[in-house]
């Protein structure tokens, strides 16, 4: 029978043995040092001058002293001398001091200390796969801050490639929000999950948005589609030069203006307002040339402002551009008053 135990060698007393006391001792101290393994530092080549009764070391490599030609070996300081203890295979230790845990492989001890870098997968609730590497089965998923902002970084390698958060029902997706296939950012939909949608694609360059949401062209009043600021009207464009291509505004909706010949106003549908006054002439008609051209020759009223016998406005030689006013008494003979004209018609 051996006279150490099979799995810590610890002494044991044999039969009608003088001084048990002794043995019984040693393995008490052999205990002290190989269980509930907590080492005052990670593995050294040189013991400390001052140790504290019951320190544990493992010895390293190139160990000098007291220590020399124990390297791997676990030793605890007894208050008096070094006892140098081999350890098995599966041994462990740990380094309070760092959080480090050391398990003796056999041959050395190895740093076998948990550590959360380069997983395979991780699964909460759940089992990661190769391709779902990490997968959380909850109610909810929180991340904060730690005192300030916080942000959630989603990477892709190539324009091309896809960067986005996708929404599912039931496995089956019905949204996507992200950088799908480009640099823009983009919302799409799909009923279920097959045809998509791109409700929403928002230029990398400029800002501005497009997509099936978004009106198309000036004269796409498709429903539910969101207007364009160009397309549509508002405090910033109601008022300044009206322009048209092939009867489409692409201006303004009201223009207004002055000059020597009168006051003229256009709108975006074509309608052109023209007001002006002129003192006729007792010898000839006096010409008023419209404060701004119309298209064609428009509709001229014109009214004569008198104190004086009933007086009456004609015109003559319409034109788009110009009319001739003449004021007349009610003799039939030519008078020189303040005649008021107003025409309406078409700017193209």
């Amino acid at each position: 029978m051996s006279d150490l135990s099979p799995v810590l060698d610890l002494p044991l007393l044999a039969p009608s043995q003088a001084q048990k006391h002794v043995t019984h001792n040693e393995a008490l101290l052999a205990l002290e040092a190989v269980i509930q393994i907590a080492l005052e530092e990670v593995p050294g080549a040189t013991p400390p001058a001052l140790p504290d009764p019951g320190a544990r070391y493992v010895v390293g490599t190139g160990a000098t002293g007291a220590w020399a030609g124990q390297e791997g070996t676990l030793t605890l300081h007894d208050g008096s001398v070094w006892r140098f203890y081999t350890p098995r295979a599966g041994w462990r230790a740990q380094v309070p001091s760092t959080g480090q845990v050391l398990m003796f492989d056999g041959s050395a001890w190895q740093d076998v200390t948990p550590s959360f870098d380069d997983l395979a997968g991780i699964g909460i609730g759940a089992t990661a796969d190769s391709y779902n590497r990490l997968i959380v089965t909850s109610a909810s998923t929180l991340l904060t801050h730690e005192g300030n902002g916080h942000q959630v970084k989603i990477n892709k390698a190539a324009t091309g490639d896809t960067a986005s958060l996708l929404y599912q029902t039931n496995w089956s997706g019905r949204a996507e929000v992200g950088l799908n296939g480009s640099d823009a950012l983009s919302v799409k939909v799909s009923s279920d999950g097959s045809a998509w949608t791109e409700a929403l694609s928002l230029d990398p360059a400029s800002g501005h948005v497009t997509g099936a949401a978004i009106q198309s062209a000036a004269t796409d009043v498709t429903a539910g589609r969101l207007m364009r600021a160009d397309y549509g009207y508002g405090p910033g464009n109601l008022l300044g030069t009206v322009s048209q291509t092939g009867g489409v505004p692409t201006g303004a909706v009201i223009q207004e203006g002055a000059n020597g010949n009168g006051r003229y106003v256009r709108f975006a549908d074509g309608t052109q307002i023209c007001s002006g006054t002129k003192t006729a002439s007792t010898s000839a008609g006096v010409t008023w040339t419209f404060p701004a051209v119309f298209g064609s020759p428009p509709i001229v009223t014109a009214n004569v402002v008198s104190d004086m016998d009933p007086r009456m406005a004609t015109l003559s030689g319409l034109i788009a551009s110009e009319v001739e006013l003449h004021c007349w008494t009610s003799a039939g003979t030519r008078s020189g008053d303040e005649v008021q004209a107003l025409a309406i018609g078409r700017w193209y």
